[in-house]
């Protein structure tokens, strides 16, 4: 593998990569359903000679390379869809669709990808093995990973044998690559709670029952469960995000909601918090006298890096972009991800790329001024194509 070459013929595409982003960008969906990114990711991958199939019960796409030998699979995903809120960044390509932005980089995440299947279809000649292109909806909260793997996803003769994927980021400058062993990103549910009391006139609050002290007690009893029953080196997030209670300055309400999220990076832990979130809010309750109801909705588990293949992707990235642009990350990142899903079947691993801007302000994904560097994207097509060219010719060179 000429790593000069892989970087070269990425930087070659780097123009088309960014207006393929910029079409996406421009005409964001959200959810499970998305026709039109769709229709613009097969038109993009039409003519490079793969086994295209979409999904059922989604907008999914999933295309096939077979290599010019017999070998293994490697799977490399995109995730497709945006998030449901308003573009504020000015951008000349900025959304056109009300209420909804590319806020999280897949229309990076896509663009990247097509560039990476027209660089490996070049090479299948000389090719041992396959590569499957996924390109996923409803990554943001609607666990599209899990319906393509329950659609068969993995199924079939030659299943994947290792995966991959990357993710934009701003905690990095623009293109350097991160990523570590085991955990790295953190599970992510919901918590719903609604606290019943007795409401009344808010001159008289011991004619009622007042659910909205009761609501506040349970968050702050929330905060003392986390830094008095967690290990502290396997952390949790408790976070109650939003609080609604009343009508007006003069009644006291009936009920009080909660809603919020528990992150974690293990699974003892997160079953351990969820136990103690039903546990805290119905003690509090019930020390008042109010009832409570809770509804613990889990949302995605643990993203598990592989250790061998994580260590795979790091000493492909020195490889490709010289060591200081190749950094093993410290600890997780608490943000959730439904690759999890695939790395729970097949041994791979999420990579962080950076796209920080070079100038200016720098605001977090889910922003709604998010920006990317689009100069990383070559980055991203030339690592996707280095690590399944190096996964492939590896898997080789063990059969030999």
């Amino acid at each position: 593998m000429k790593t000069s070459e892989i970087l070269a013929e990425a930087h070659d595409l780097l123009d088309d990569t960014i207006q393929l982003r910029r079409r996406i960008h421009r005409h964001p969906e959200v959810g499970l359903a998305l026709p039109r990114t769709q229709a613009t990711v097969l038109e993009a991958l039409d003519g490079l000679g793969l086994t295209v199939e979409t999904g059922r019960r989604t907008t999914s796409v999933v295309a096939r390379l077979a290599g010019a030998r017999p070998g293994p699979t490697i799977l490399l995903r995109a995730d497709m869809d945006a998030l449901p809120m308003r573009e504020e960044t000015g951008l000349p390509f900025a959304s056109e669709v009300e209420g909804a932005m590319h806020a999280c980089g897949h229309d990076a995440h896509v663009a990247m990808l097509v560039g990476a299947a027209r660089l490996l279809a070049r090479r299948r000649a000389t090719l041992g093995g396959a590569v499957l292109f996924m390109f996923q909806p409803g990554e943001e909260g609607y666990h599209g990973a899990r319906v393509m793997l329950e659609e068969g996803l993995l199924d079939g003769a030659a299943p994947p044998a290792g995966a991959f994927a990357l993710h934009v980021t701003h905690r990095h400058a623009a293109g350097v690559v991160a990523t570590r062993p085991g955990p790295t990103m953190a599970s992510g549910d919901t918590i719903q709670i609604v606290v019943r009391g007795r409401g009344g006139h808010a001159s008289a609050p011991h004619d009622c029952l007042d659910p909205v002290p009761v609501a506040c007690e349970i968050v702050q009893a929330f905060q003392t469960l986390v830094t008095r029953r967690v290990n502290v080196f396997d952390p949790a997030v408790l976070t109650i995000a939003r609080i609604e209670a009343g009508t007006t300055r003069n009644v006291i309400p009936e009920t009080a909601s909660l809603l919020g999220t528990v992150r974690t990076v293990s699974e003892a832990t997160r079953e351990r918090v969820l136990e103690g979130v039903r546990r805290v809010a119905e003690g509090v309750a019930a020390a008042h006298g109010a009832e409570v109801g809770i509804e613990l909705i889990r949302g995605y588990p643990v993203t598990v890096n592989d250790a061998d293949f994580a260590g795979f992707v790091l000493d492909t990235a020195g490889a490709l972009l010289g060591p200081e642009r190749a950094h093993a990350m410290s600890h997780p990142v608490m943000g959730s991800e439904d690759f999890s899903y695939v790395l729970q079947r097949v041994p791979g691993a999420m990579a962080n790329l950076g796209t920080r801007p070079e100038n200016g302000p720098v605001f977090p994904n889910h922003s709604n001024r998010m920006l990317v560097n689009e100069s990383a994207l070559a980055t991203g097509i030339a690592m996707h194509v280095a690590v399944a060219l190096r996964f492939l010719a590896r898997a080789g060179a063990r059969e030999a």
